[in-house]
């Protein structure tokens, strides 16, 4: 009979690869937009009524999107079907069974997208649906862990806990994801053409709905640029020895500059194709980061109560 916790570490390992390969479906993804290729493939579910199409122009990069995106749908259903085999967990049951709904529906959303020729609000859905699929892929890979049961716990008795502080960082990690969705998707990426002014100013001119949009992106990165060093140096500051917190709000603080760079490169280079992907790839690490955190801080760390009185006196009778 196969080991409980060798089978449980090895769930682990597949649920973090399914993770993994959902961040290169993003990129690909990116790509996609990246290259102008989202109509290359006029059809769905097929491609100009094949499987198999020529592997030439912009045909490349949606085909690939889309063989990547089965792998991936695929790779989740055998991971759901596993943890639902295996696992006894109903908290990691709902997410597994969260994980192929959003799947599908993600692939319901892609098709959509080629079919009603790329309406912005149906291209906006389906980035920010990829974005919530990779958390349900992120907390399988964490509540799976062995790590997530090993019973150990941390005070915290600051404010905000750290556990809210986390949860509010990660929530402003994906609202600034959405705000670069609509940005991306509405053709707003030059709208403001230099950086880190805009149009030479501090506060550009709000006289076109794209300034008023990629304005609001670039306000959104000083948010959360605030809120991850915020994060991680109160994580430093109370829990200095706690290694699963610092190694991801540390790794998170990387990730936010380098976004930030990202996308000063994507205005200055007027969206090259490689830093505009990569732009899209490194914010979705980053959520994926700061949202692994929040997870990790709930789970470890216990917010210190004011304790209770032993008896509260009925009314009327004097304690």
């Amino acid at each position: 009979m196969d080991d409980p916790a060798r089978t449980r570490l090895r769930l682990h390992r597949f649920a973090t690869a399914v993770a993994g390969a959902t961040l290169v479906l993003i990129f690909v993804g990116g790509l996609v937009t990246s290259t102008g290729s989202g109509l290359a493939v006029p059809d769905w579910p097929l491609s100009f009524g094949q499987l198999f199409p020529r592997m030439v122009g912009g045909v490349f990069y949606e085909h690939g999107h889309r063989l990547v995106a089965g792998t991936v749908g695929l790779a989740t259903l055998v991971l759901t079907i596993t943890v639902l085999l295996v696992d006894r967990r109903r908290s990691v049951r709902l997410v597994a069974l969260a994980a192929i709904g959003a799947v599908i529906a993600q692939g319901l959303l892609g098709g959509l997208t080629v079919l009603l020729l790329l309406p912005p609000a149906v291209s906006v859905a389906h980035a920010c649906l990829a974005q919530a699929f990779l958390c349900l892929t992120v907390a399988l890979a964490a509540m799976t862990s062995p790590a997530w049961d090993d019973g150990r716990r941390l005070t915290d008795d600051g404010a905000p806990s750290i556990a809210l502080l986390t949860r509010v960082t990660a929530v402003a990690v994906y609202g600034q994801l959405i705000l670069g969705a609509v940005m991306r998707h509405t053709g707003a990426g030059l709208a403001i053409p230099d950086f880190p002014l805009a149009f030479g100013a501090l506060v550009p001119p709000f006289d076109r709905p794209g300034v008023a949009i990629h304005f609001a992106h670039r306000m959104g990165a000083v948010v959360v640029l605030a809120l991850v060093a915020w994060t991680a140096s109160t994580i430093r500051a109370r829990h200095p020895r706690e290694r699963r917190l610092h190694r991801a709000a540390l790794l998170a603080c990387a990730l936010v500059v380098l976004q930030i760079t990202l996308g000063a490169v994507t205005v200055w280079s007027g969206k090259a194709v490689l830093p505009t992907t990569l732009h899209v790839a490194v914010g979705a690490a980053l959520l994926a980061t700061t949202f692994l955190l929040a997870l990790r801080a709930g789970r470890l760390i216990a917010v210190a109560q004011p304790s209770a009185p032993p008896f509260v006196a009925p009314r009327g009778v004097a304690a």
